[in-house]
C-alpha cells in the first residue's frame, strides 16, 4: 500500500517526538523525573504529538498497520491533554521506558527514507 503524503508527514511527527523522548531520558531515571517539572512538562509533550499525529493518519493505514497500538497511542495522548489532573507519573515512565522504544522500531521500519537532494 503506497503511503499517502500526510500519512508519511504524521509518521515523521510520530517517530521525532518518540527519538526526542529518548534523548530527554538519557542518563535519567524515575526519580529523576519525578524531581524535574519541565522534564515531565516535555516527556507529557511528546507523548501528546505522537497520539495527535497518531490521530491524523488515514483510517486506511492505520487498518495495514495492526501491530501499531493505535488507540492506546490516542488514548495515552487524550489522558494527557483532558484528565492532566489524573496523570500517573509510573504509567507515563512505563510508556517512556517500555512503549517508546517499540513504537520508534516500528516507525522506522514503515517510513520511507528521506529523498536525497536531486532524487525529488
Amino acid at each position: 500500500m503506497p503511503l499517502k503524503e500526510t500519512d508519511s508527514a504524521y509518521l515523521w511527527d510520530m517517530l521525532e517526538a518518540a527519538r526526542a523522548v529518548l534523548r530527554f531520558i538519557a542518563d535519567r531515571d524515575f526519580d529523576d523525573y519525578l524531581a524535574d517539572e519541565i522534564l515531565q512538562a516535555a516527556i507529557e509533550r511528546k507523548i501528546e504529538i505522537i497520539g495527535e499525529a497518531a490521530r491524523k493518519i488515514s483510517n486506511e493505514f492505520k487498518q495495514s498497520q495492526p501491530e501499531f497500538p493505535w488507540s492506546r497511542i490516542i488514548g495515552q495522548r487524550h489522558i494527557l491533554a483532558h484528565e492532566y489532573g489524573d496523570i500517573d507519573h509510573k504509567i507515563v515512565w512505563q510508556v517512556v521506558k517500555a512503549h517508546i522504544p517499540e513504537l520508534i522500531t516500528l516507525l522506522e521500519a514503515v517510513i520511507p527514507p528521506i529523498p536525497e537532494e536531486g532524487e525529488i
